[in-house]
């Protein structure tokens, strides 16, 4: 039986403890309040930065910018951001289509079905994949895929030219699905590399319980990983979907300079705002500049409510994924 004065001991030496504890937590504490705050800080520096460059030229425009199709800044000061944003809000999304399925069937492999030594190879050249520089994806655009993809696109368009997408009069291998599908392969390894990592914190209880139940390997995957992992893949989807609405110099190089909004992806035609923002800077007048400022701020805007969309859906499916099991 304790005596009186080692139970006192005890509870004076947690005490102590508690209090070593609460000094030391202090400090990082305040240390990641104040990271929080600045970061916000210099978002809405941004933003402000974007609004008061962005005035003058909104100013002097004599079209409306949410509506008008054409970019005429330094000569009519005529513009709109209607086309620059359908396409980038286009070429993005179809993009998110053809990267996530591979992207989820290559985490799938590497974290459960690929040996250990080819899992760790496989992950090493994924991680390589995401560091490689935007430009190096839009010079093999340019100079391999885009001469490639003119047979494709061509039978696509003589076969399946009834559907609208693959329609249209004119087909060219600089059009908006040859953009989309570097982006694709730009936003594929930041996807895979996401999703392995959150694959592989799958608690080993979710799947040895499926197994006792006598689920197969893929139904292990269907009932326990895909659940569990729902929430880092839409977060890592949503993360690709940033980048190649972001993107500038890799589709600069493939869409063609054009401004107009159409639903077919074969037609030599397309552009979004980043890309335009890298094409016509350098040659841009004062009320140009402010165009493509308030341009950027669209799409600053753009990319913002896409990341909240995601939080709330990442936010309503936790209760799925069992994360809090």
């Amino acid at each position: 039986m304790a005596t009186p004065l080692r139970i006192r001991d005890g509870e004076s030496a947690l005490r102590r403890f508690a209090s070593r504890r609460s000094r030391g937590e202090a400090p990082f504490r305040y240390a990641a309040t104040g990271a929080g705050i600045l970061l916000l800080a210099i978002m809405a520096a941004i933003a402000v930065f974007l609004i008061i460059e962005a005035i003058p030229a909104l100013r002097a425009n004599k079209g409306d910018f949410l509506t008008t199709l054409t970019w005429e800044p330094n000569t009519s000061q005529s513009f709109g951001i209607a086309a620059l944003a359908f396409g980038t809000l286009v070429s993005a999304l179809l993009a998110l289509v053809m990267a996530v399925p591979v992207a989820v069937g290559v985490a799938l492999f590497i974290s459960h079905y690929a040996p250990r030594r080819l899992a760790g190879v496989l992950g090493y050249v994924i991680d390589l994949l995401a560091a490689v520089p935007s430009v190096v994806y839009g010079l093999w655009g340019v100079t391999f895929l885009v001469p490639a993809v003119q047979v494709p696109f061509e039978f696509l368009n003589e076969h399946l030219g009834f559907i609208p997408l693959f329609g249209g009069d004119a087909v060219a291998g600089r059009s908006m699905l040859t953009a989309s599908i570097v982006l694709a392969v730009m936003i594929l390894p930041i996807i895979a590399a996401i999703s392995r990592e959150v694959f592989l914190q799958v608690p080993r209880t979710h799947e040895e319980a499926a197994l006792a139940l006598g689920a197969t390997r893929w139904e292990v995957i269907k009932i326990a990983v895909l659940p569990f992992g729902r929430p880092g893949v839409i977060s890592a989807s949503m993360l690709g979907l940033g980048r190649a609405m972001g993107e500038t110099i890799a589709v600069a190089l493939i869409f063609p300079v054009t401004f107009g909004i159409s639903l077919h992806i074969l037609a030599p035609q397309g552009n979004s705002i980043a890309a335009n923002i890298a094409n016509g800077f350098g040659e841009a007048t004062p009320i140009g500049r402010g165009a493509l400022i308030a341009s950027g701020l669209v799409l600053f805007v753009i990319t913002l409510i896409v990341n909240m969309g995601a939080r709330l859906i990442v936010a309503r499916r936790k209760e799925y994924s069992g994360a809090g099991a």
